[in-house]
């Protein structure tokens, strides 16, 4: 017998929590539906006159930070895009560089990995004495960074202490649920849930550490099954974060039938308003002015075709320099283009104007 409790229900539910990529990725030209907020992302500070130095040198965009992500587009040539996931971020600095449109200025570096490619970014604030990009990029970054617990799973973590879950600042705790067996182990554990807003917690009695942490983020699925212990709470986590099966006993029955409802209800109340746990708020101090902010454009989506030139511009190829060498085409003498490079993609990078 296999009573499935669900996890999110409904389709549309399933796609916004399971299928996100936005903090995980790095992509370039990106549809506009794919640059929309999804459930739960919220956009924290939108800056326009913002250049693309390394890859769109003179052109001007907009750079919007969310809790999720970096987005950055041409205002002249709107598919000319990016989306930077904070989980890609290597390091994030600054860096004095040579601008078009600002001419010698420190700019925002940004040093991303990705599907085991590196990728630099670097972005200039067009608005002098403006570095509010600074400030909202690294610091929204390392809110991401602190609040892992609310997205990731972990096994064997500080998030109990003498028996009392170390709350998280988003979290209040639902219920405690005690005389739960944990079924890992031939004979079982026994140990105790705590359900709240966020997550599901177990932690074993005899030892505190012995524990997991799952946010309902990493749930796929809530069901009952029977086992060789009776009647079993199954709990599977998704793929991203092992795929793991995790069997609790509970009894009466009728306890373990209520906690695995509570289970499935909070999972689809959380698929439905998900909490990613990045708090960040603007400084204060006031701001220099972009001038009128610019009004958002209509646009049509097209099929786009694929230019190589876009990523290739992002590249990070180590800090050294390659050796000079002759150009017959150019006749003069030039620096040695990389792998797979010849002078038409280098053109590619430069967005033609309408």
């Amino acid at each position: 017998m296999a009573i499935n409790l669900g996890s999110t229900g409904k389709g549309k539910m399933k796609k916004d929590v399971s299928d996100m990529w936005e903090d995980k990725e790095v992509r370039f030209d990106i549809p506009i539906t794919l640059s929309n907020m999804r459930t739960g992302e919220k956009i924290i500070d939108k800056l326009d006159f913002v250049e693309d130095t390394k890859g769109n040198n003179g052109d001007k965009g907009r750079l919007i930070v969310t809790n999720l992500r970096i987005l950055w587009h041409s205002l002249s040539v709107f598919r000319i895009s990016l989306s930077i996931g904070f989980n890609c971020i290597v390091s994030a600095t600054t860096k004095v560089v040579n601008s078009k449109l600002r001419g010698t200025t420190e700019a925002l570096h940004l040093l991303t990995k990705f599907n085991n490619s590196r990728f630099e970014f670097i972005f200039t604030n067009l608005v002098s004495g403006n570095t509010r990009h600074f400030t909202s990029v690294m610091g929204v970054h390392k809110a991401y960074l602190s609040s892992k617990p609310y997205r990731e799973l972990k096994l064997r973590g500080a998030v109990v202490r003498h028996k009392q879950l170390v709350i998280l600042p988003l979290e209040h705790i639902c219920d405690v649920v005690d005389g739960v067996w944990n079924l890992s182990s031939d004979q079982g554990n026994l140990g105790s849930f705590i359900i709240t807003n966020i997550r599901l917690v177990w932690f074993a009695e005899m030892n505190e550490n012995f524990n997991i942490s799952l946010p309902y983020l990493q749930i796929s699925s809530v069901k009952i099954r029977d086992s060789r212990f009776g009647p079993a709470l199954v709990v599977e986590s998704k793929p991203g974060s092992g795929a793991y099966v995790l069997g609790f006993k509970i009894d009466p029955v009728s306890k373990l039938q209520q906690v695995a409802k509570e289970l499935s209800s909070m999972l689809e109340i959380h698929s439905a308003n998900p909490e990613f746990g990045v708090e960040y708020s603007l400084s204060d101090q006031a701001v220099l002015a972009e001038t009128v902010p610019i009004k958002e454009p209509e646009f049509v989506e097209v099929e786009e075709e694929d230019v190589t030139g876009v990523t290739a511009a992002h590249y990070s190829d180590g800090s050294q320099d390659r050796p000079p060498v002759y150009c017959n085409e150019l006749g003069l003498a030039i620096e040695a283009l990389a792998d797979g490079q010849n002078l038409s993609t280098l053109w590619q990078i430069v967005p033609s104007k309408a």
